[in-house]
């Protein structure tokens, strides 16, 4: 920890949040007059020809990325796995937890310079040889908070702190060793986000003596608002952009959120929003047509699935899904697909390599036939399938065990072989409380509300309890899960994240 929190990186840190925390503070207050559509004002932006810079070589090829916490073992697994990235992910897949934050930070450390490894008293883990992903660190967005590192008397910027001691310690030997500080940005709105990180980006390099554009971003489209705002976000970026990614999870997430009293807006069950939806192929293809168009990466989104070592029946039905997906997005144009787990690695490569053939991506894949409208991003009504008491039910009972995982210090949680993270268990939440507000009725006839939900409960946590013992019950946190899922489920008022919620509950 000392290396990592050292006198200097720590100054680095609070001249970053001097600089530019009073201008993330307005840009959260500005969230609040959010509208929802192509911004009139930027269309000399996207009328106009410009292109973001050519990758560097390592960014180039990026037909597999692989997502995951920067938990130790992870990360060697991650470096291991034989695929083209890596996201590090500091964000949703991680608890801001501070022994976390600076554990994370110390296994990239170590990662970048290849000494990592890890012992335990079942095996010893380490690298195996190469070669090896390239890292794209993933920060926490704009809207986190770090009171473990207050400069003057406030708490930091999470983002800032990530961003700043991951640059600070790694940037010049990543530089050496022939790859670059390279990231992925998430959870943002608009293109004047996207402008403040590019205004921090350029302010690192210049302080550090790293020549500017050396640091390449890759940012995830998972709002509504920023699906309206892609070309703006990608110009907003340009010295430093790499490309955009389908974050469709937080993306689902963000159209329950904005519309969560408008009842033409009420989405099905989880399990029944696919990628087919017409409001969710308006937004990949607007995704892609976009990317291509200025020479930027269109990245898929993720395969949650986690194969199981037990049940050959349930992996031949999940990986006949995720094949289904990868197909989709490969013929769609996407440069590249996420997988959550080493075992998709071969699977999501095989198909890419098919579509990409001796090509390292799809750049040259443009979409003229591409026209999408406000209207169709918005189309949530045409979505197929119906609200049912399993859905409901699931989502309770996702929710309850990711946050009491959560509450542990694990933002990464495998569930019914589904790797769930805070992207999911905020669909999980905000499902129900949408559904709970507009008076939505099972196939049944039965509303849904409270007490309803409150008797899900009873009985999920009753067979969990019965499941793992209780033993491993009294030693859990479900009671402290149950408190904060009732607050971001149950509540009047809507929490805008479930994670900000949390953050006092952790140490």
């Amino acid at each position: 920890m000392t290396e990592i929190l050292s006198d200097e990186a720590v100054a680095f840190v609070a001249d970053l949040n001097r600089r530019f925390r009073p201008r993330r503070n307005e840009l959260l207050e500005a969230r609040q007059q959010r509208r929802f559509g192509f911004l009139p004002e930027t269309a000399d932006i996207r009328a106009a020809e410009w292109s973001a810079p050519p990758a560097p070589a390592d960014l180039r090829d990026r037909r597999v990325e692989i997502t995951g916490p920067t938990e130790r073992k992870m990360t060697i697994n991650a470096l291991n796995s034989g695929a083209k990235v890596w996201l590090a992910d500091l964000e949703d897949a991680n608890t801001p937890h501070w022994q976390n934050v600076v554990d994370g930070q110390q296994n990239l450390h170590d990662a970048i310079r290849r000494t990592i490894s890890l012992k335990t008293e079942a095996k010893t883990y380490e690298l195996a040889g190469g070669p090896y992903p390239t890292i794209v660190m993933r920060p926490r967005g704009w809207h986190l908070d770090e009171r473990h590192l207050p400069v003057d008397g406030e708490p930091a910027v999470g983002a800032l702190v990530d961003f700043g001691l991951y640059f600070f310690h790694n940037a010049k030997e990543l530089v050496e060793r022939g790859s670059g500080p390279y990231f992925y940005l998430p959870k943002m709105e608009s293109h004047k986000e996207a402008a403040l990180w590019n205004d921090v980006f350029t302010y690192a390099q210049e302080t550090l003596g790293i020549p500017v554009g050396t640091i390449r971003a890759t940012v995830l489209i998972e709002t509504i608002p920023a699906a309206f705002e892609m070309e703006e976000i990608l110009y907003a970026l340009r010295p430093h952009i790499s490309g955009l990614n389908a974050g469709r999870w937080d993306y689902l997430f963000s159209i329950i959120k904005y519309f969560r009293d408008d009842p033409s807006m009420i989405l099905p069950d989880r399990a029944s929003v696919t990628m087919t939806a017409p409001f969710m192929r308006a937004y990949t293809e607007l995704l892609v047509s976009t990317c291509h168009r200025r020479g930027a990466f269109a990245m898929g989104g993720m395969a949650a699935f986690i194969p199981s070592r037990r049940d050959p029946q349930v992996n031949e039905v999940a990986l006949a899904k995720v094949r289904e997906d990868k197909e989709r997005e490969a013929g769609d144009g996407f440069d590249g697909s996420w997988v959550a787990h080493p075992d998709l690695v071969p699977v999501c490569q095989e198909i890419f390599d098919r579509v990409l053939g001796d090509g390292p991506n799809q750049l040259a894949k443009q979409r003229p036939d591409v026209q999408v409208t406000a209207e169709q991003l918005l189309d949530v009504a045409s979505t197929p399938g119906e609200v049912t008491e399993k859905g409901l039910r699931s989502n309770v009972s996702v929710a309850l065990q990711y946050l009491e995982a959560w509450l542990r210090g694990n933002g990464a949680v495998a569930i019914n072989n589904l790797m769930e993270d805070a992207a999911t268990a905020e669909i999980s939440r905000s499902q129900v409380w949408q559904w709970i507000h507009n008076g939505v009725r099972l196939p049944d006839g039965t509303e849904i509300t409270a007490d309803l939900v409150g008797r899900i409960e009873d009985e999920e946590l009753a067979a969990i309890r019965e499941k793992i013992g209780d033993e491993a019950w009294t030693a859990s946190r479900f009671d402290d899960a149950r408190k904060l899922f009732e607050r971001v489920a149950l509540a009047d008022d809507f929490a805008d994240f479930l994670t900000t919620a949390a953050y006092d509950s952790i140490d």
